[in-house]
């Protein structure tokens, strides 16, 4: 079955406008490859979504090396807010760029919420 890059676009969008402080989503391949996006203007959906699979290897490699098991989020914070990466399935990763006031509970029940639409979308 084909994704439908405009279902998961409308997806992405929808939870960008509705999620408080959230600034930007996007899906990606493991690999690297964008599948969709709703990112802040600026911003490259191949750079992100390549530097996206590149957090996610690093992030299995440590979950295996320091015997963590399989990844589930990877969380990064900085001085102007959160990258979170959480895996959808084995065939696409969800990033959500949150500003610093994000209330960080609400937010993890939103992105669960939305991942049960983007993984729909993907079957």
């Amino acid at each position: 079955m084909a994704i439908n890059s405009d279902k998961l676009g409308y997806v992405l969008r929808n939870f960008v406008s509705t999620t408080s402080d959230v600034q930007g989503a996007a899906m990606v391949t493991p690999d690297g490859l964008p599948l969709a996006s709703s990112l802040p203007g600026g911003m490259d959906d191949e750079r992100v979504s390549a530097m996206s699979a590149a957090m996610l290897s690093l992030g299995d490699r440590i979950g295996r090396e320091l015997a963590r098991g399989e990844i589930d989020r990877i969380y990064v914070e900085g001085q102007e807010g959160f990258s979170i990466l959480t895996s959808c399935g084995e065939d696409a990763v969800f990033l959500v760029l949150a500003g610093k006031a994000a209330k960080q509970g609400v937010l993890m029940l939103e992105i669960k919420r939305t991942l049960g639409e983007l993984k729909a979308l993907l079957r």
